[in-house]
């Protein structure tokens, strides 16, 4: 059992620090918004002030932040992580960020004699909570080797995919792929609404063919009901198509389908709906299609 300081305590953090607490993990939690490390404490974890009080006596440091700016804050500020964790401390960053930011905070964190891992996840809320998430780790062997009872306690796919940087690489390759997925679900379940198709019954013959996926498995339902409270929410998602679309350009690829759905993206928050869940892409089709009524949806 490790000692583990876990910083950001939102919608993905809050359920993963609590699982790897009723794994026999001591965990200390630290938020910007005290109220959100209740929850933790509840489970058995502790909650710190600071993040300096989180990590200072932590064998493992966890992040899971919003944004690449807020994961070098709290890693490089004078009061973050690099400047309290003690050396040989692997430091674990769930967030989803640029992977050039990544690379570089692995360069900064091996010269304070520190090890950095970065390990996006995707499996939205419902994953973070049942423990089911898919992990996609960046680093070196030793340091995932030394992570990796703590990731299994949050995961269920787990995977080393390459040196510093390479997790975030394939989750910006993940949200590409979801994010095209939720698309083509909202503009299916629009066109079959409009043809007064019994839609319930459509999603479930369409999830047992080619058409099934984990995307019409977890979003339809949402699409049905008109319940768009966040999990994986559209504001983060257009920060990640982001990514996406920078890192294609500097690669030279071509991504048609990738540009297409950051557009939508980035259309459905302009609209209003960037607190919603990303599901909330069918409120846009919607809106296109003439058929949007702001009193139902």
């Amino acid at each position: 059992m490790a000692t583990i300081g876990f910083i950001g305590l939102g919608v993905m953090g809050s359920p993963m620090a609590i699982n790897l607490a009723r794994a026999g993990h001591a965990v200390v939690g630290y938020n910007r918004t005290p109220s959100k490390a209740a929850a933790l404490v509840e489970a058995g974890g502790r909650a710190a002030e600071t993040v300096a009080e989180a990590v200072s006596s932590a064998e493992m440091v966890a992040l899971n932040l919003p944004d690449s700016p807020d994961v070098e804050e709290v890693l490089t500020g004078d009061d973050g992580v690099f400047a309290h964790a003690a050396p040989g401390t692997v430091i674990v960053d769930f967030s989803t960020i640029a992977a050039d930011v990544a690379i570089r905070m692995a360069e900064v964190a091996e010269a304070a004699s520190l090890m950095f891992l970065d390990a996006p996840v995707s499996g939205g809320e419902e994953g973070a909570v049942t423990g089911n998430l898919s992990i996609m780790v960046g680093g070196s062997d030793e340091a995932f080797t030394r992570a990796l009872p703590i990731l299994e306690a949050m995961g269920s796919t787990v995977v080393h995919v390459g040196p510093s940087g390479s997790g975030q690489t394939v989750k910006a390759a993940n949200q590409l792929i979801v994010a095209a997925n939720i698309q083509a679900l909202a503009e299916a379940i629009v066109f079959l609404e409009a043809h007064d198709v019994d839609t319930a019954a459509a999603v479930k013959v369409l999830g047992g063919g080619l058409a099934g996926s984990t995307v019409l498995d977890h979003k339809a339902q949402r699409m049905l009901d008109r319940d768009f409270a966040p999990g994986g929410r559209i504001d983060l998602h257009h920060k990640d198509l982001g990514i996406v679309t920078a890192a294609a350009r500097d690669a030279g690829v071509v991504t048609p389908l990738g540009s297409l759905v950051a557009t939508l993206m980035a259309s459905a928050r302009a609209n209003g709906d960037g607190g919603l869940d990303h599901s909330a892409l069918f409120r846009a089709v919607e809106r296109m299609s003439g058929r949007f009524d702001e009193a139902t949806d």
